[in-house]
């Protein structure tokens, strides 16, 4: 890798796309528009992160050639040639699965709901596991995440979740993780221990900015308040500040109840109601694709993308990449990238 390589990508097209937004940054009246503004700084700190990590990689492969030269007299300089070694190969991983994101929403941050499915309380426990799962795969790669909707099963576990998730390509990573999760256990809800198989089903969508259109009427809304339940901490109360907004034409139902006032709620709840409908305008235009309708399959048997299994054996695979891990904790833990990046480089492959 020559110093001027810059990894998977065009460094010099990423400067100029830099230097146009330091431009604009500059104008006299850049912060009169603060929403606008802030949108542009986050571009402009994503691609200054994006070429640090490039000429990092340019400069870190200079380093491993030098100690090359050094690797067979010197037992330190062996040492430091792995470490160079496999910290080149982790950045390479991720400008490279960076590529495989260039979908319009694909930078934008996510929204993503999970359902509990066919399995009573075992599904409802394997549906708390999941989100987990991604609060720990989100706490990994430094997103932040911040819950909107949580709805605690009747013994164990939850009915529901939803929640923000804010970073770098947050949606088009997240959006692998779209259908039904199955897992095989044996249930620590029953006395016999028997095995369980339980189903839970994850919907992602990009979280929409207030300047994209999306017209929606107040006849076509039906809005519930209801009192919130569940973990809240400090947030949850006792009036009736939680919402529900069902949109009649289409039936998609939104909560929020983790805001401190129903004013507060509502207007989360309508942001993910936007968001939704967007996603569904975008899956009309790309019927081919289909992702909506899959992810809207019954969550049960022969609808998974993946299978989970920890009794009587311990693996994880996909159904629709075949990639597996037998370290089952640490899918579980949040190690997902490797079944994000297959997905990826699965979906490039149809598309060419």
């Amino acid at each position: 890798m020559s110093p001027n390589c810059g990894g998977f990508f065009d460094v010099a097209g990423k400067r100029v796309e830099l230097q146009k937004i330091e431009e604009q940054a500059s104008a006299p009246d850049f912060w009169s528009d603060q929403e606008n503004a802030q949108k542009v700084l986050q571009q402009r700190a994503r691609l200054e992160r994006a070429i640090n990590l490039a000429e990092g990689q340019s400069r870190l492969a200079e380093d491993i050639e030098v100690l090359f030269e050094f690797v067979t007299d010197d037992a330190g300089s062996a040492e430091e040639l792995r470490a160079s070694i496999e910290q080149l190969a982790a950045q390479v991983e991720e400008s490279e699965t960076q590529t495989l994101l260039g979908g319009e929403n694909d930078g934008r941050n996510a929204i993503v709901a999970i359902n509990a499915g066919a399995g009573g309380t075992d599904a409802q426990d394997w549906a708390e596991m999941l989100l987990r799962m991604y609060l720990r795969w989100a706490e990994r790669r430094g997103f932040k995440t911040e819950m909107i909707d949580f709805q605690p099963g009747e013994e164990a576990g939850i009915k529901s979740a939803t929640f923000r998730l804010e970073g770098d390509y947050a949606y088009g990573l997240m959006s692998s993780e779209v259908g039904v999760h199955r897992l095989v256990r044996q249930s620590p809800f029953n006395s016999g221990q028997s095995r369980e198989t339980s189903f839970a089903s994850v919907f992602v969508t990009p979280e929409i900015d207030d300047d994209v259109e999306i017209e929606i009427l107040d006849k076509d809304l039906r809005v519930d308040t209801y009192r919130s339940t569940g973990a809240g901490g400090q947030h949850i109360n006792t009036t009736d500040s939680a919402v529900r907004i069902t949109h009649l034409p289409t039936g998609i139902v939104v909560t929020c109840q983790n805001q401190r006032s129903q004013h507060q709620n509502r207007d989360v709840a309508m942001k993910v109601l936007k968001s939704r409908l967007y996603e569904l305008e975008i899956e009309k235009k790309q019927a081919a694709t289909n992702k909506l309708a899959e992810s809207k399959r019954d969550i049960s048997f022969g609808s998974q993308i993946r299978n989970y299994v920890m009794h009587p054996y311990r693996l994880v695979k996909d159904v629709r990449t075949k990639h597996e891990s037998g370290d089952v904790d640490g899918v579980l833990d949040g190690k997902l990238d490797d079944f994000i990046k297959e997905f990826l480089l699965s979906k490039r492959a149809v598309a060419v």
